[in-house]
Parts: C-alpha cells; sequence; structure tokens
C-alpha cells in the first residue's frame, strides 16, 4: 500500500472530504458505471485510514472558499499498490495533483508519502550520492567546500577560466555554474568546457587532487541534453548542474539511465509548490521523486538563506534527503547554499546533527571576499575547522585573518 498524508482545511466535515479524495482518486465517479461492483472496486480503492484534528485557521488558504471555521486535519489514505505500481507519472497523478481540483477544499497540501517495499530497486537512485561525492572530491572528515560562479551575470569563457583558477589554487573543493547558466551566446557551454577542464586536469596532475565542477547541462530535449553531458564527460569532467523541475520527471529519468556524471539538482521552481503553508507539498515528499530518479547531490538552501525560507525549513530538508528510502545508498548530499558564508557554520553544523556529510556552497560569500576569491576559500574553510572544534569565530578569526575579513564584510548578512 502506498500511503500519503493530506493536511485537509474544509468549511465542510472533513471526514466526508477525506472520504471524497479517496474516492475520486481511484475508484469513485459522478455516475455508476457499466459492470461497476463493490467487489471490483474494493481491489483498488483507496481507504482512508487515520484522521488527526488539528485546531482550526480562521482564514481560508484559498480565497473565497466560503465562511469559517475552517477545520483541518492530517489525513491518511491509502492507495493499493495495484492501482499505481511503481510508475513515478502515476504515482503524482493519482495520489496527488488530482486533489487539488476536488470541491470543498480550503486548502490542501500533502506532508507525507510511504512507499511499500515494492519500491525498491524499482528505480535507479543515486549513481553517486554521499560516498561518491566524497570519493571523486577527496574530501573526508569535513563538509566539501565550494562555491558558485556566476558566469550568467555575463561573463565569458576565459574570464570564468581565471576565476577558476584562483578558486583551485586556493584549495575549493566544488565549484558549479549558476542554475541560470546552460549555454548562451556569450558563454557556450562547449567553449568553458574548453576553458575550465584543462585547469581541473593540469591541477590534479600536480596535485592529486581533481577539483569537481558542475557544469549546466540541463536541456529541454533529452538528446540535446545528453549531448551536454557527454561534451562534460568526454572532456575530463565528473559533474553536472541539473535544473530538475524544468527538465521533469522523464528528463530526469533519460539522464540518469547514460550517466557518468554526478548529478546535482538545483530545484527551481519548488517554491511555486510549497510556499505557502496550507497549499500544495512538502519538500519531504517531493524530494523522494527526484532521489528515486537518481539525484546525487540536491540543494536545499541554508541556515540564514537569503530567500523566503527559515531556518526550520532547512533543517527537515536536511533530515529528508539524508533519510534512507530503503538503504543508505539512496541518500542524497544535501548542499546547504542560498547567502552562505562561513558565518553560519556553526549554527549549521550544530542543527544539522553535527554532521560533515554535506556540501556547503557559498557564492558571494567566498567570491566576493574583499581580500579576493581565494581568501574566501579559506576564510570558509578556517570557519568549518572552528566550528567542528567548538571554538567561537571571533576568537578563532584573532588568528586567522581571511577569516577575521570575512567577519567584516559578511557579518550584516550580505553574501548573497
Amino acid at each position: 500500500m502506498i500511503t500519503l498524508t493530506y493536511r485537509i482545511e474544509t468549511p465542510g466535515s472533513i471526514e466526508a472530504l477525506a472520504a471524497k479524495i479517496a474516492s475520486d482518486q481511484s475508484t469513485g465517479t459522478f455516475v455508476a458505471l457499466p459492470g461497476e461492483t463493490e467487489e471490483l472496486k474494493a481491489r483498488v480503492a483507496a481507504r482512508v485510514l487515520a484522521i488527526r484534528p488539528l485546531p482550526d485557521a480562521e482564514q481560508p488558504s484559498l480565497p473565497g472558499s466560503g465562511n469559517g471555521p475552517f477545520r483541518r486535519a492530517d489525513v491518511d489514505i491509502g492507495f493499493p499498490f495495484d492501482a499505481i505500481g511503481t510508475d513515478l507519472s502515476a504515482l503524482m497523478t493519482i495520489a496527488i495533483s488530482g486533489t487539488y481540483s476536488i470541491r470543498g477544499l480550503s486548502g490542501i497540501r500533502v506532508i507525507d508519502m510511504k512507499l511499500p517495499e515494492q519500491y525498491r530497486g524499482a528505480h535507479p537512485g543515486p549513481q553517486f550520492g554521499v560516498a561518491g561525492s566524497r570519493k571523486l572530491t577527496g574530501v573526508e572528515g569535513r563538509p566539501i567546500i565550494g562555491t558558485i560562479v556566476k558566469p550568467a551575470l555575463g561573463l565569458r569563457p576565459h574570464e570564468t577560466a581565471a576565476m577558476v583558477g584562483e578558486l583551485i589554487e586556493a584549495g575549493v573543493d566544488f565549484i558549479k555554474d549558476d542554475e541560470k547558466l546552460m549555454s548562451p551566446a556569450y558563454s557556450p557551454l562547449a567553449e568553458r568546457v574548453k576553458a575550465i577542464m584543462p585547469l581541473i586536469l593540469d591541477h590534479e596532475q600536480k596535485t592529486g587532487k581533481k577539483v569537481m565542477y558542475a557544469f549546466g547541462i540541463s536541456h529541454a530535449d533529452p538528446d540535446e541534453m545528453m549531448r551536454n553531458h557527454d561534451l562534460v564527460l568526454e572532456a575530463g569532467g565528473n559533474c553536472a548542474v541539473v535544473n530538475i523541475n524544468s527538465i521533469g520527471f522523464g528528463g530526469m529519468a533519460y539522464l540518469r539511465k547514460r550517466s557518468g556524471l554526478v548529478l546535482h539538482a538545483h530545484r527551481n521552481g519548488w517554491d511555486i509548490l510549497t510556499r505557502h503553508p496550507g497549499l500544495g507539498m512538502d519538500f519531504k515528499v517531493w524530494q523522494q521523486f527526484w532521489r528515486l530518479l537518481g539525484v546525487d547531490q540536491f540543494q536545499i538552501n541554508g541556515i540564514g538563506s537569503k530567500y523566503w525560507e527559515p531556518d526550520d525549513s532547512f533543517v527537515r530538508s536536511f533530515e529528508a534527503v539524508t533519510t534512507p528510502l530503503f538503504s543508505p545508498d539512496d541518500c542524497a548530499l544535501p548542499v546547504a547554499c542560498s547567502g552562505q558564508w562561513g558565518g553560519q557554520a556553526p549554527e549549521t553544523y550544530e542543527r544539522t546533527g553535527r554532521t560533515v556529510d554535506l556540501l556547503y556552497l557559498c557564492g558571494g560569500g567566498i567570491v566576493s571576499h574583499p581580500d579576493g576569491p581565494g581568501a574566501g576559500v579559506r576564510a570558509v574553510l578556517q570557519a568549518w575547522q572552528a566550528a567542528v572544534e567548538g571554538i567561537a569565530l571571533d576568537d578563532f578569526a584573532r588568528d586567522h585573518a581571511e577569516l577575521a575579513r570575512s567577519i567584516e564584510k559578511f557579518s550584516d548578512g550580505k553574501a548573497a
């Protein structure tokens, strides 16, 4: 059985609406059909498993939903496996998306999903995940430290490569294209790869350390996306940025089955699904689809994010991507990002369970360091050393100039 938990809000009866969801999303129709029997429907009918009442809402989540009080409850509904199978498009269609069109709702949000054992091995899952990302970057015992080069601002390939060279020399572990950068006229993907990969391979030959660079390969045409993938792989690259909502389930499945790269997921568009607390779906549910499809690294914002998302939401997202669906190998590497610099390292360390199994991704928090990107890398490494050793950042900064300058620059929270 596949179990979905819906947070239902209605001016009417919770019980009646829960029963309607179960009926409409499985065997229910507005008029009886020829050959329809109760025995036949019972084989594939969804059913209400539990209702847990919540406090009423004073205002409806959907305007114009009638007069209150607006009753709320968390409702578990079970869908027979035979009615859906392991097809993720069927799961999204039957168990999730159709519920939003049902009359009588003033709000509905999908807050949990539990998949049965039949899903184990039905989809490829991460190819590299946490262990593979660590192995390829050569990083153990601390977070993987990464940054974002912003060629989306208009940097040409040779200008991007100049900054990449400085970051590599400073000891960065990971660099990625901005998600808005795919293959524009001023910075074609082929030219970026040609400018950047020789620097990475030369550094690897000299030091044994291969910096992971995630090139943006997203494309609406799966064949074109695979050509982008092959371009990176053949040049010696090992990672790609994939804008998962833009390429969709089919694009992701097509890519993962053929991929030799670490797939770094940017969750652009997720906010549309989740920003209203009474509508949409929780990240806890949504991320399961993408992990089953094969995401290796998952961006989840961070502490003190520059965007709308509160810190508690980041912590829940971290817990979601690091909780096994069926085995530890199906976990994605969490990527803390969005306005990060060394200043959030202590709280990130504490609130993620004092773990260092994450990619700590700083854009402006590294490249906008007052003494240059190289100093920005060293400052973040110093901040994480202080966090793990339990030393206050201000105290640690007394003997670490890069961290001290970083605190001066970014302590007002403007590291975006």
